[in-house]
């Protein structure tokens, strides 16, 4: 599946992972699983995971992406708050599709963003791959708050910008990351698979056309 080149990089990642990144991964990993199952704990698993990133960035100066994982942590905490019921303990919050015109200004918004920070990075930075870099920032920033919101649809925003992210990581050399991502692809499709019959519970009088 892998070339010996490239599975000698995966090795050589693993070999190199702290505890710390360990653990944040598997955070990371929880969150995704807990948010399939519509269960308010997944926040409780961002917020760590993204505590632990916020470090670990910082660390190798990284500053751009600890910069993210700040926004990460407020929307985990919003995240939580939209999803709590008066008891706490269950999530009250009822999934929900947005109307087709929400989508086509959501993808404009997130094209306008991807030009506009392209472009910046492209000018003014080294950075590599600088559209692709922004599209899977900005798109992974809307999505995710589109998980708070409970929007049926965040799944499949989610395979795209996952996939992406699989041919960033790859061209960056981080195959260990590009692998977890690819872990990530095959969840989500499973998680809209889980949230579709949740959302027709949910809305037994709506067609199953979007809501606005």
């Amino acid at each position: 599946m892998f070339s010996p080149e490239v599975r000698d990089a995966i090795v050589t990642s693993l070999a190199a992972m702290s505890l710390w990144e360990v653990a944040a991964v598997i955070l990371a990993l929880a969150y995704l699983i807990l948010a399939m199952r519509e269960n308010i704990l997944c926040w409780y698993a961002a917020f760590a995971s993204t505590a632990i990133y916020l470090f670990l960035f910082w660390d190798v100066s990284l500053l751009m992406e600890s910069a993210l994982q700040v926004f990460y942590l407020l929307i985990a905490v919003y995240g939580w708050w939209q999803w709590r019921s008066r008891s706490g303990q269950k999530a009250s919050l009822h999934i929900h599709r947005w109307s087709l015109h929400r989508h086509l200004y959501t993808f404009a918004g997130i094209g306008l963003l991807t030009l506009m920070f392209g472009f910046v990075l492209d000018k003014y930075t080294s950075a590599a791959l600088p559209y692709l870099d922004s599209f899977t920032t900005w798109g992974a920033v809307v999505t995710t708050y589109m998980v708070t919101r409970k929007v049926l649809e965040n799944w499949l925003y989610w395979i795209v910008i996952d996939g992406a992210a699989i041919y960033l990581y790859i061209d960056r050399e981080l195959y260990l990351t590009a692998l977890l991502f690819a872990l990530y692809v095959v969840l989500v499709i499973i998680g809209f698979f889980q949230w579709l019959p949740l959302y027709r519970q949910q809305n037994p009088s709506m067609e199953p056309s979007a809501t606005v």
